[in-house]
């Protein structure tokens, strides 16, 4: 099979294309690396059945080209993280609604089947937990930016399955729930890799708000699977599927647990919310999935402990500050 993957030189469009680059699948990944890295995909430049463009999805004309040559396209390109979504409104809602159309423009003239990456988000503020696909969106008002990217994925939803609906385009929806792993930045606010980073440079652990919070975190190599696993499945076409862990941590815990694993001497601080992002800022306190669905269309359900995927993502920092540390040269003092 031939993939075209948007967004794939980012955290999990890399994990995404190493995977089904290793099956013998043919990958073709387009990023215009304003999230993604260079660094994700450098390993996999070399393969001889992947392939990348370093382009915009504006570029309508490259990816009519892109999206005629795939069998399946994953739509993973998107505007990322709490902080460029408070501090860049334009761009999120922007790229997130109109890359979405012009990939089901596309994909539609051939019905190619198009997997579109939504998320957690678009819960808002519902207390209905665990998350449920039909259950209600609860969103923030509009003088809130912070609830732009929410709305803006929940448009890309009702987008993608009015394209299945009226005009049969092929279309599965993943709502995604924190998906964490190796090669996460913690550039634009993501929490675990930013409490990592800080607890092995002994650096005071910033937690935002009260750390009353609760979230859960999903490997990325079961969010991978999961990917995999429905788009092979003909029963998740017009679905709409959560994707995630189920196993509850606040963020307070979060930040002890991972200064207890890593063996870290930073103190724990805390950062109101005003400070952090914006005036007014409001957080979802719990986003914990209902997974049912997932299992129901695949048989599968992430469950990599949380202690694990810490352990994983600190081993991957160790090993990218070693690389990056500079080498004594011979007849030098180190």
């Amino acid at each position: 099979m031939r993939y075209l993957i948007t967004g794939g030189a980012g955290f999990i469009g890399s994990h995404l294309a190493e995977r089904l680059l290793d099956r013998g699948d043919h990958v073709v990944l387009l990023d215009n690396l304003s999230t993604g890295s260079m660094e994700n995909i450098r390993h996999l430049k070399s393969k001889e059945r992947m392939e990348y463009h370093l382009d915009a999805i504006e570029n309508r004309r490259l990816v009519a080209e892109l999206v005629d040559d795939a069998d399946i396209i994953v739509h993973l390109a998107a505007a990322v993280g709490v902080r460029l979504i408070v501090e860049s409104p334009v761009r999120t809602i922007e790229t997130n609604v109109n890359g979405t159309q012009i990939i089901l423009e596309a994909a539609e003239k051939k019905r190619k089947l198009v997997l579109a990456a939504s998320t957690s988000e678009v819960y808002g503020k519902s207390t209905q937990v665990p998350f449920r696909e039909e259950s209600d969106l609860v969103l923030g008002p509009t003088t809130k930016g912070r609830w732009s990217y929410a709305a803006s994925k929940a448009l890309d939803e009702f987008l993608a399955l009015a394209y299945w609906r009226e005009r049969k385009v092929p279309v599965i929806v993943v709502r995604l729930f924190n998906t964490v792993g190796p090669r996460q930045t913690g550039r634009y606010g993501m929490v675990l890799p930013n409490f990592v980073k800080q607890a092995l440079d002994n650096a005071p652990i910033t937690v935002y708000g009260s750390g009353t919070q609760s979230r859960c975190f999903c490997d990325v190599r079961d969010t991978v699977e999961s990917l995999i696993r429905l788009m092979d499945t003909d029963r998740a076409i017009g679905e709409v599927v959560n994707i995630g862990n189920t196993e509850e941590i606040s963020i307070a815990e979060l930040a002890e647990t991972v200064k207890s694993r890593i063996g870290s001497s930073s103190k724990i601080t805390y950062v109101p919310y005003d400070q952090a992002y914006e005036p007014g800022f409001e957080d979802m306190m719990r986003r914990v999935p209902c997974v049912d669905k997932l299992y129901a269309l695949t048989g599968f359900r992430p469950q990599t402990k949380l202690a694990d995927i810490i352990d994983r993502v600190s081993s991957y920092l160790r090993d990218k500050d070693a690389a990056n540390r500079p080498r004594a040269v011979s007849g030098t003092p180190a």
